[in-house]
């Protein structure tokens, strides 16, 4: 039979004390504390701590011992701070047992009293005993080191600066502190930057106990110094040379009694701010990986054990660890910033009106952490009141993609500004992705519509068909030949010609609306046509509808597990221009021209009740068709469209553009331009592989 020893009681050793009650408001490395009773007659003290009191306890040395690591306040974080394990008297141990530097020890009962206290106090068949200096200062060492691992954790979990400057306060209120400021610099540094001008902290968050009742039922104390949030209005000037200066530039983290600290906080919190006296408030720097920015206050109540020295180390951790944190997420929030303003600057920001046709567009990108995409969409008007609707897909979703994506989108509005056919369009866009790289690859479609001839022409360069909704609610994929991708290099591309119907609706977009790991492209093309034909159902036959209702329908389909790729979509609404406002002509390049051209317009404007604009149109007209005849060598083009404005059009076969100049007092001529500019609402002039249209427009009155 094994003899196991027992303590005084006769109990064994290796019974565990009952448990230290919580302090509620978690008080840190508080030591266990043995039952409520008076103490000895003879020492004359008054009864201990109990709990809810938030007074500290004190130790059989006299030391004031904090209590455990708690939770932070609405915080729920009470089990990273990592309470130690049970408290009771352990096994008896030989003098060859080695401490485990990386486990809390267990409280050892110390029989012998302390000089100046009573004997032991005994309940029942147990001995509850102080413990002795040492343990307690490991006890102490052990919590400390628990509850900066939580609080770093916590403050590691932040993404944003917002989330970091939050996980410091509460982290640290109520377990190490009652009260904590956060400074930063105004405006925060970025990475190398310099920072010109006087070093300016701004008040970015107080966080504090607040004005409760305890479990006891007594009300809680304010700290000495009231820390009203005060917002971003706040503001500190660093004075070169002064106290405040000095404890920043020192980095490390000091008492407010300190000589430095005590100067350097008035000037922090201002003059009729109250500054807690002794060891009550620390000061810790925050400094980031190149230079500081900007300093934490930690403030603890009267009513509670001050900070030791041990504690500044604490607040060291605490800081760097935040400063660190900080610095990260500024570079971050700059980051994104980048690719945010890349993206912008990449697609358009606002889409043209042209005549005929009105246009809606949306972009999504993969997500939140990857701003940024290969996907582009554009809508260039062309002569002739057409309009070129382009979607492409770079691969990836990078900024790289993005860079290519910028690099081919220009090529696309170049090209389509030389009027060529979407076929060539597409084979020079293919060369250009084969001259940015070997790997450059892309999938685009490139359409065009005209408005007066209500057709548009189509080519598709390995890209998902195109889906186009006609006005009695009919959804319809378009059959266009799909074509290599962009980059493959030695491919042809192949263009069609289809019908456009007044009040049909045109959808173009990438594969990351209908392509995820949950479906294939083609159940993805299926189930957009469905959604658009039930969307178009809603509005009735006779109705089609609006625009941007419709573009936000079309994204609802989205499930949560089908955002793997950046989405781009384009929708184009054909309301066309009816025949009846439409009048064209062919003009022989003689000298007749511009008189049979004035009489031309004149008549089609008295057909369309326009007679006021008739002086003008006869003047400009007439400006223009002469300036089209003198170099040209076959029929010149004139026509007119009544839509919100007048717009005429000259075309013909000479390439080289008009450009406006001041004419001379002794020139006989060069000021047909220089009318146009002045008369007309706007006005331009287009190469084509032709030729050029020369066109202005007038505002209706």
């Amino acid at each position: 039979m094994t003899e196991h020893p027992t303590s005084q009681e006769g109990r064994p050793s290796g019974a565990a004390s009952p448990p230290a009650p919580a302090d509620p408001r978690g008080a840190l490395l508080r030591t266990p504390k043995p039952p409520q009773q008076p103490r000895s007659p003879e020492t004359g003290a008054g009864p201990l701590a109990g709990p809810g009191t938030g007074l500290p306890v004190q130790g059989r040395s006299g030391d004031p011992a904090h209590g455990a690591t708690g939770a932070c306040s609405g915080t729920g974080q009470g089990a990273d701070t990592g309470t130690g394990p049970g408290t009771g008297p352990e096994h008896a141990q030989s003098s060859r047992a080695e401490p485990d530097p990386h486990r809390t020890r267990p409280v050892v009962p110390d029989p012998t009293p302390a000089p100046g206290e009573g004997p032991v106090a005994h309940t029942g068949t147990s001995t509850v005993a102080p413990l002795s200096a040492g343990a307690a200062a490991m006890r102490r060492d052990g919590d400390r080191l628990r509850f900066v691992g939580a609080a770093t954790r916590r403050i590691a979990r932040g993404m944003d600066l917002d989330e970091i400057v939050m996980g410091l306060c509460r982290a640290t209120v109520p377990t190490f502190a009652d009260a904590i400021l956060v400074y930063l610099r105004d405006p925060l540094p970025v990475g190398d930057e310099r920072p010109t001008g006087p070093v300016v902290l701004r008040l970015r968050r107080t966080d504090r106990i607040p004005e409760d009742r305890d479990t006891e039922g007594g009300p809680l104390p304010m700290p000495q110094m009231d820390p009203e949030v005060t917002g971003t209005t706040e503001l500190c000037t660093v004075r070169p040379g002064g106290a405040l200066a000095e404890v920043l530039r020192g980095v490390r983290p000091v008492f407010a009694d300190a000589p430095t600290a005590h100067a350097a906080l008035p000037e922090l919190l201002g003059a009729f701010r109250t500054v807690p006296e002794g060891r009550r408030a620390i000061l810790a720097p925050l400094r980031g990986r190149r230079r500081v920015i900007g300093a934490a206050i930690f403030l603890r109540r009267a009513d509670r054990t001050a900070f030791e020295g041990d504690d500044l180390l604490v607040a060291a951790q605490l800081a760097t660890h935040s400063a660190l944190g900080i610095d990260k997420a500024v570079l971050y929030g700059r980051e994104a910033y980048i690719a945010d303003e890349l993206q912008r600057t990449m697609l358009p920001e606002t889409l043209p009106r042209p005549t005929g046709v009105r246009l809606a567009s949306r972009y999504l990108p993969a997500a939140e952490t990857a701003r940024v995409g290969g996907d582009w969409y554009d809508a260039i008007p062309l002569p002739g009141s057409r309009v070129a609707l382009v979607v492409g897909d770079v691969m990836g979703h990078s900024m790289t993609s993005a860079a290519i994506m910028g690099q081919l989108r220009t090529t696309a509005q170049t090209l389509a500004g030389l009027d060529l056919p979407p076929q060539e369009v597409l084979h020079h866009l293919d060369e250009q992705a084969q001259r940015l790289g070997t790997d450059r690859m892309a999938t685009c479609l490139y359409a065009v519509y005209d408005p007066v001839s209500h057709r548009i022409t189509i080519a598709n360069a390995g890209h998902p068909p195109p889906v186009l909704l006609h006005l009695g609610g009919r959804a319809e994929v378009l059959r266009v030949p799909p074509g290599a991708p962009i980059g493959v290099g030695g491919v042809d591309f192949e263009a069609v010609e289809l019908d456009a119907p007044a009040g049909a609706t045109l959808l173009l977009y990438t594969d990351g609306l209908v392509e995820s790991r949950l479906r294939d492209v083609w159940a993805g093309i299926e189930q957009l046509r469905e959604r658009l034909a039930a969307t178009a159902r809603l509005t009735g036959a006779d109705h089609p509808p609006p625009l941007e209702a419709l573009c936000d329908d079309v994204l609802d389909m989205l499930g949560p597990g089908d955002r793997d790729d950046d989405i781009a979509l384009l929708a184009a609404r054909f309301d066309g221009i009816a025949p009846s406002d439409v009048a064209y002509w062919f003009l022989e390049p003689e000298d007749a021209a511009p008189g049979r051209a004035r009489r031309l317009a004149r008549s089609a404007l008295a057909r369309w009740d326009l007679e006021d604009l008739t002086d003008s149109v006869e003047l400009l007209v007439s400006e223009v068709v002469t300036n089209a005849v003198r170099y040209a060598s076959r029929p010149v083009t004139l026509r007119l469209l009544r839509t919100d404005v007048l717009r005429c059009e000259v075309g013909d076969d000479v390439p080289q553009l008009p450009r406006l100049r001041q004419a001379r007092a002794t020139d006989e001529g060069g000021r047909g331009l220089y009318l146009v500019n002045k008369l007309a609402r706007r006005w331009g002039a287009t190469r084509l592989s032709t030729g050029k249209v020369v066109w202005f427009e007038l505002n209706r009155n």
